[in-house]
């Protein structure tokens, strides 16, 4: 089964391509406080139907350029 993640495009400017920040918390091993961490990648969006601010579902999937390795599969209320 692929990795899918939630994520929001912050940039749609590339054709067929949207840029997805996916936002996890980790808890610090020392402190102990929680500790956000931002993935910024690349998700195909062949329709270019996807835009700003969204909430999108990603799915992992074969290297489609040099930095797309995800796809979008739809957006998440």
């Amino acid at each position: 089964m692929r990795r899918r993640k939630v994520g929001t495009v912050t940039s749609d400017k590339p054709d067929k391509t949207v840029v997805v920040r996916i936002t996890t918390y980790d808890k610090h091993p020392l402190y102990k406080k929680y500790v956000r961490k931002r993935t910024r990648v690349y998700a195909h969006d062949p329709k270019n139907e996807y835009k700003l601010g969204e909430k999108v579902m990603i799915e992992e999937t074969r290297p489609l350029s040099k930095f797309k390795r995800w796809r979008v599969i739809g957006r998440v209320k």
